[in-house]
């Protein structure tokens, strides 16, 4: 039990971090020319990463971890810092367009173009997983392919936009 605590509250304040620095990055984008679109989904991610985990405290706070599982976990952190410090100062939970700047083609985006995406796809199934909690993490993985398709759909278009 006290390890499932520890590790909600490790996610928790990683997610709560992450906001904070996705915040300044997003002002400090915003400053040098760059603007937002698909501002209009971006409350139904909020809504859902904060569902997903609210839940998971709700039902899986002394629950047995399943180390397993775990370890994968951990291993998706891993690819979630690589993509953060990828990134840097561009890195951000809303779409953001900086005109005239280049895609990024190092780190993980060297493999593929949305790496953030499947990590955070794997992360929606694994950490229910390593609670004992499949459906649960089904049920939010399917959740987060839907809000996803409309994501990339956004992105694709304002990057296609801003290439012309």
């Amino acid at each position: 039990m006290i390890l499932s605590i520890l590790v909600l509250g490790l996610v928790t304040l990683q997610r709560l971090g992450e906001l904070v620095v996705a915040r300044r990055n997003t002002r400090r984008l915003l400053a040098r020319g760059a603007y937002e679109v698909g501002a209009s989904h971006y409350p139904l991610i909020v809504l859902l990463h904060a569902a997903w985990l609210a839940g998971l405290w709700l039902l899986a706070w002394d629950r047995p971890v399943q180390w397993l599982w775990l370890a994968v976990f951990i291993c998706l952190q891993a690819l979630r810092v690589w993509v953060i410090t990828t990134l840097g100062g561009r890195w951000t939970t809303r779409v953001i367009i900086l005109p005239g700047a280049p895609l990024v083609a190092g780190g993980p985006y060297r493999f593929i173009s949305h790496p953030n995406y499947v990590v955070v796809a794997g992360e929606m199934a694994v950490l229910p997983l390593a609670y004992g909690l499949p459906l649960y993490g089904l049920i939010f993985f399917v959740l987060n392919a839907a809000v996803l398709t409309l994501r990339l759909s956004v992105e694709a278009k304002a990057l296609a936009r801003a290439r012309v």
